[in-house]
């Protein structure tokens, strides 16, 4: 499903939810929700131009990271992208169906194919990366009410941190590339460090087990 992009900066999309080139108006994350379904408000957010609104159900993100990867910089015009991740089930548009647009970053088309980057096809303002499984939503778009619902997106950590445009000591873990999956540098809590050190000569130690098996 192509995007054909209006010179006024709509995607083409007549705004409707009927017909097979509408059916992923109707999934998540995309559905939405009904009243009767009882969908618990917690955030609202939104664009730069209003036109594509949402709303979030879970108080807390099941993560949140700065990524720091050039790619993230690039398509954000930032030093790094300020990530959260959600379920899809966890967000509820109430704006903008007809106001999104998409761009898949490995094959540089604007198809919805995932994973790929959500957009409004009007401002252009990210709204979010839509992967397999889980959401990775923008913090930035998010009406925080008080200091205590912004706290609850503090991050867990920064990827890519060896691509970084500026520094941040702020004490937590900095991953080469992806979390769990990369080395720890800089100034990485020592406990993070050790504790990934364990876990690492733990799965050596079960491999070589594995290798001495007759």
């Amino acid at each position: 499903m192509s995007s054909a992009y209006n010179a006024n900066g709509d995607n083409g999309d007549s705004g409707s939810t009927e017909g097979e080139l509408n059916e992923w108006k109707h999934r998540a994350p995309y559905r939405v929700h009904d009243k009767a379904e009882n969908f618990n408000v917690r955030y609202e957010g939104s664009c730069h131009c209003g036109k594509v609104r949402y709303q979030l159900s879970r108080e807390k993100p099941l993560d949140a990271k700065y990524c720091h990867c050039t790619t993230c910089q690039k398509i954000h015009g930032a030093p790094f992208q300020w990530a959260a991740i959600f379920h899809k089930e966890d967000i509820n548009f109430t704006h903008g169906h007809h106001d999104l647009g998409w761009y898949e970053s490995s094959e540089k088309t604007c198809v919805h194919k995932l994973p790929c980057k959500v957009s409004c096809a009007y401002c252009r303002t990210p709204i979010m990366d839509e992967g397999r499984n889980m959401i990775l939503l923008f913090p930035t778009l998010i009406d925080f009410k008080d200091p205590a619902d912004r706290k609850n997106f503090d991050i867990s950590c920064h990827m890519f941190y060896p691509r970084r445009v500026l520094d941040i000591p702020d004490g937590k873990p900095k991953w080469t590339g992806i979390n769990d999956q990369s080395d720890l540098i800089e100034d990485s809590p020592q406990e993070a460090v050790n504790e990934l050190k364990r876990k690492r000569q733990e799965e050596e130690d079960e491999k070589k087990k594995k290798d001495q098996k007759p």
